[in-house]
């Protein structure tokens, strides 16, 4: 596992789940630019419960940064290329201000 910070825009709106000794989480996946013009997808879990709460309260397409441990992986898509990826345990939130109302969360 790497530590870092990933920027991008959320590709899907968060979603809460419940393990099977009760404990919740909460999944998302994102879209972070590349610079080469493409993008990697984030696959994204949170333990944290104020990340969880930023998380929650953003939408599909709205830009956030996020700082945890990342995994690289290797994806095919229906064309059979193999595409980059991100899994991503996610311990703080940065979203922009005005975008919404979750502001900075995390620790």
């Amino acid at each position: 596992m790497i530590d870092g910070i990933v920027a991008g825009r959320l590709h899907t709106d968060a979603e809460q789940r419940v393990d099977k000794f009760g404990k919740a989480f909460t999944v998302v996946k994102m879209k972070a630019g590349t610079g080469e013009g493409e993008a990697v997808l984030v696959n994204v879990i949170a333990f944290d419960h104020a990340c969880q709460g930023a998380l929650r309260l953003l939408r599909e397409g709205d830009a956030v940064a996020l700082a945890g441990a990342l995994t690289p992986r290797v994806w095919t898509d229906k064309q059979g290329n193999a595409r980059p990826a991100l899994d991503m345990v996610a311990h703080r939130a940065i979203v922009a201000e005005g975008s919404t109302e979750a502001g900075t969360a995390g620790d």
